[in-house]
């Protein structure tokens, strides 16, 4: 199988060294623990990384998807601050088949954390399984994962455009030309 089908079917594909440099510029900093990517953005870009569930240090890192495209996390930024996080909250209190489904979300996140390695009591991720305290976390779920997992990740995509239509979020080196194009 190649990376891209691996990527097509849902699974996580290594991080080579180009790659990894456009994680940095994504992020503005070093990445920490990155694994592998989990989802690329419609620019062909990574947007969401599967990260290891430690630190290089051996400190726990519970976050397994870690959104690194700029434009998606600014756009994201702009719901959290809207006060939906706080609805999507208040709406877990009062819809038991949500709620339901968020621990679902919750039970899945910690199962593939898990499968790579155990943290020390079960830390979760993004408010799951009782709040929603970062809609980064649980977007990056869903691009991780697929649709129909994460509930408040797959709605606060369906209020997000597409963050790849303008092309790369930043610079990248064109091989064939040897220039790079910054396309931002």
């Amino acid at each position: 199988m190649t990376a891209e089908q691996a990527e097509q079917s849902g699974d996580p594909t290594p991080v080579d060294a180009t790659t990894h440099e456009i994680i940095e510029q994504q992020l503005g900093r070093r990445p920490r623990a990155t694994r592998a990517i989990a989802h690329r953005c419609s620019c062909g870009l990574p947007d969401v990384v599967e990260t290891a569930p430690r630190l290089e240090d051996g400190t726990p890192f519970p976050t397994l998807f870690y959104l690194t495209c700029p434009r998606a996390a600014s756009a994201i930024g702009r719901l959290e601050a809207s006060g939906l996080m706080r609805d999507m909250t208040e709406r877990l209190q009062q819809d038991p088949q949500l709620a339901e489904r968020y621990a679902g979300a919750h039970a899945d996140y910690l199962a593939r954390r898990d499968a790579i390695d155990v943290l020390p009591g079960s830390p979760s991720a993004g408010g799951m399984p009782v709040r929603v305290k970062c809609l980064h976390v649980l977007v990056a779920h869903s691009l991780a994962v697929g649709r129909g997992v994460n509930p408040f990740g797959d709605e606060a995509l369906d209020l997000l455009s597409d963050w790849g239509e303008r092309g790369p979020c930043v610079a990248i080196e064109d091989t064939s030309e040897g220039t790079i194009e910054d396309q931002a």
